[in-house]
């Protein structure tokens, strides 16, 4: 499904993901309404004109930009500045952010032309932040040579975790989506060094066929062991994953650019506490012994609705 605010599309074969920080918000009112407004056609007539580049694009606002662009909206219940989560080992840095746009596609040209058309009319009022470029390795696999996103819900689950729930925060809020993002940085060296066998216990899966490792195999601290989480009944929750992979080799520069989109942010959080401080405390994800948080940052991703709402704000 292409178009705007499809959070739980299909991560693509490109993606460009911007996070940018406002420089005067109030300068940046008008121009940040006039993108609500005409996110949707910039999409469309790109789709017209290539209508096999399944072009997606995702726009979301951090706690601060929402209060100070909108004063007389009511602010999304658990849209906060993320707080950092510092284990004795391991730390989930938080870093800035006002917007953040998800651009998707299976062509990179698209994308590159729809991120230049936002970029120049943001560059009066805003900073960029961060650009990063995202791409499919071989068969959506992390640079670490294992398939990512296997526990992602399909359809027609997937809006029921990736949305929020009317029930949850009335008409407001209702079908929006909560967007954490991280950047991690791999440590490929340290990495490759690892057997096969020890790499497949960090993950918690097979390398090759992606199948799950036996429970009397699998270790407590293997990565998909501490990211499953369940409700008071017992119930698994999920996210939606978008991650991608992201390089500059002359750099020496490998990562994974995560973003989980939730109807609760909550769920997101209690993942990341398993991994970084540990459930029971200590028992951290492995992954992160090659694997390093350099940002995280929290978006309220509004539906197409209310996002057209945004664009009529005076």
């Amino acid at each position: 499904m292409s178009g705007i605010q499809n959070v739980e599309d299909k991560p693509g074969q490109h993606a460009i993901f911007m996070v940018w920080g406002i420089k005067d918000y109030s300068k940046a009112k008008e121009v940040v309404t006039q993108i609500c407004g005409e996110l949707d056609a910039l999409v469309r007539s790109r789709l017209n004109r290539f209508p096999d580049s399944e072009l997606g694009a995702v726009l979301g606002f951090g706690a601060k930009c929402w209060l100070q662009l909108f004063p007389g909206r009511p602010i999304p219940p658990e849209l906060v500045e993320f707080k950092e989560i510092k284990g004795d080992k391991h730390l989930a840095p938080s870093t800035p952010g006002d917007l953040f746009f998800h651009l998707r596609s299976t062509r990179l040209d698209v994308i590159e032309d729809l991120a230049a058309v936002i970029s120049l009319e943001l560059s009066e009022v805003a900073e960029s932040i961060d650009e990063t470029k995202g791409f499919r390795f071989f068969d959506s696999r992390a640079l670490l040579g294992f398939v990512d996103g296997t526990e992602n819900p399909e359809p027609p689950d997937a809006p029921s975790f990736a949305r929020i729930a009317e029930d949850n925060v009335g008409e407001d809020f209702f079908d929006g989506s909560y967007a954490f993002v991280q950047k991690y940085l791999h440590d490929l060296k340290a990495w490759e060094k690892l057997p096969v066998e020890e790499q497949e216990k960090v993950i918690g899966r097979r390398k090759f066929d992606d199948r799950e490792l036996a429970d009397d195999v699998k270790p407590e601290n293997a990565h998909n062991v501490v990211t499953n989480i369940k409700d008071n009944n017992g119930e698994e929750l999920k996210i939606v994953r978008a991650n991608m992979p992201f390089a500059n080799p002359s750099k020496s520069e490998f990562g994974t650019y995560f973003i989980g989109y939730s109807g609760k942010f909550s769920t997101t959080r209690r993942m990341l506490e398993n991994m970084f401080l540990g459930d029971p405390l200590g028992n951290t994800d492995r992954l992160l012994e090659y694997s390093k948080a350099v940002t995280g940052t929290l978006f309220f991703v509004p539906s197409a609705e209310l996002l057209g709402d945004l664009a009529q704000e005076e």
